[in-house]
């Protein structure tokens, strides 16, 4: 993956024992070096330096009229003079967050513990009053908590690493022991094929150098950053998707295929899920569920009943609770997947984006192994945006959205692994309230999860090889001719799709 600079100097902080081992410390100083090389999206843990100064330093932002030819501030000081807001390590969002704004002047909050304490602005950490779920909810097992799963904004959480080890967690212990780290969660991923271990950085190291200790030891497999990821909801008539895709609402049906979603919390008191949700999954136990719609609003668009009838009623949705505020961390999403893979679902639901992480690639690539089909928002970050993951991964069905006149949603992703369009702007879709308005390709993805649902539900025994072919050369083709950047092969044709089979 391409890592981001951090600026200024860096301390290696390698614990005991380490840095008396000359070649283990070349060799940890090396990858530091190879991990900290790439400048696009600069990150750095100085807690002396302001917003402004950070901004100066990324050059992806708007500061970059005030900003000197060194990356400092115009208007007086230089990189580590400022001073940083409420101690927080400061990152640039390299996902923009597209819930509504809040108004002005709030400060963004970190979710709330679940044990009853105050918050640290001394307010009592009590969410709104929510109402309890209908079915079983299925909390995780065996993860060996030493500390919760924790939203923050950024590219990844400044002070953990996520690690899969080749031992019991005796090893994983004396792993922590060695490179001075703290065991926060470890667990045997199904997808991955091995144990995941959340590890905590307790001395301020940056994880760029935390990274590069643990590729020293031969114990460690993988090793990545705690990446966060977000939902990709736009800022919002008649349900026009059915004409769109050219599938008919009065045949459409979905009926027992098992569909997983990886959103947030639902409303599923909410009457279009009536019936419809088999089972849910909450990843992040101890962070109180405060926001609804999304979740709901992607499980009613692919199966929902009533006057807001999905694309396949009658499918089965087994949903993972996976997000709050907008955000969820790899860990938290990589759990998410685990579970989904052991209800035998036949298609995953992932409306969100982030950066490129390799434990989220491999998990893909196993779960379509497996046979699943794997569906993504391919992101409404702008045509200039990174790509988005994980809709770029090979494998993965990257959706972006279009209106009711078949043009592009202008906040859309654009890229090679832009797959396919689907109706996404001003749906009207199930909320945490009722009903709203949505856009986004979020909505988009629904859209084509549950176009699929249709496919499988009528041939079983189709594999998502032959499906992911049959959407591509059956799609209306949108914009330039052939495959592009922005529709990608073009518009979903779900009529077509059905009677195209090898």
């Amino acid at each position: 993956m391409a890592a981001k600079a951090i600026p200024g100097k860096v301390r290696c902080g390698f614990p005991s024992g380490i840095a008396t081992r000359p070649t283990v410390l070349l060799h940890a100083v090396i990858l530091a070096a190879a991990f900290v090389a790439a400048p696009a999206f600069a990150q750095t843990n100085d807690p002396n330096l302001t917003q402004k100064q950070v901004d100066c330093l990324d050059r992806t932002t708007a500061a970059g009229a005030g900003c000197d030819k060194n990356g400092g501030n115009k208007n007086g000081g230089t990189p580590g003079t400022g001073t940083a807001t409420g101690g927080a390590v400061l990152l640039p969002a390299l996902i923009v967050d597209l819930f509504p704004n809040p108004p002005a002047g709030a400060a963004s909050q970190t979710p709330a513990p679940s044990d009853g304490t105050s918050s640290p602005n001394g307010l009592a950490n009590t969410p709104p009053p929510a109402p309890a779920p209908s079915g079983p909810v299925t909390v995780p097992l065996g993860l060996n908590l030493a500390e919760p799963p924790r939203a923050i904004t950024g590219e990844f959480v400044p002070d953990e690493v996520l690690v899969t080890v080749d031992g019991d967690a005796g090893v994983v212990q004396q792993i922590a022991n060695s490179f001075g780290l703290q065991v926060r969660s470890q667990r045997q991923s199904r997808l991955l094929g091995t144990t995941l271990v959340r590890f905590g950085i307790t001395d301020g190291r940056p994880v760029g150098v935390v990274l590069a200790q643990l590729a020293a030891d031969g114990r460690t497999q993988r090793r990545e950053p705690n990446h966060i990821y977000t939902l990709q909801q736009a800022a919002g008539i008649v349900n026009y998707a059915f004409d769109r895709i050219t599938l008919d609402a009065k045949q459409a049906s979905g009926e027992n295929v098992r569909v997983a979603v990886i959103d947030t919390g639902i409303d599923d008191t909410n009457p279009a899920l009536k019936g419809v949700i088999a089972e849910q999954y909450d990843a992040m136990p101890n962070v109180p569920i405060e926001k609804r719609d999304h979740g709901t609003s992607v499980d009613g668009l692919i199966a929902g009943v009533g006057a807001l009838e999905g694309m396949a009623p009658g499918a089965r949705i087994y949903h993972a609770r996976a997000f709050e505020g907008g955000k969820s961390t790899m860990d938290v999403i990589l759990s998410a997947l685990d579970w989904a893979a052991s209800q035998d679902v036949r298609i995953i639901n992932m409306s969100f984006v982030g950066p490129k992480n390799d434990l989220l690639g491999t998990a893909c690539r196993n779960a379509r192994a497996l046979g699943m089909v794997l569906v993504a928002a391919a992101g409404n970050n702008g045509p200039k945006a990174p790509y988005g993951y994980p809709a770029a991964f090979d494998g993965v069905i990257a959706v972006t959205a279009t209106d009711a006149k078949d043009g592009l949603m202008a906040q859309a992703n654009r890229g090679a692994y832009v797959f396919i369009s689907a109706p996404g702007v001003e749906m009207v879709a199930p909320s945490g309230a009722g009903s709203d308005v949505v856009t986004g390709t979020s909505f988009a993805a629904a859209i084509v999860s549950g176009a699929i649902a249709n496919l499988i539900h009528a041939a079983p025994d189709r594999s998502a090889d032959d499906i992911e072919k049959a959407l591509a050369a059956t799609a209306k083709d949108l914009g330039p001719k052939g495959r592009d950047n922005d529709f990608g092969y073009g518009l979903l044709d779900i009529k077509a799709a059905g009677a195209a089979r090898e």
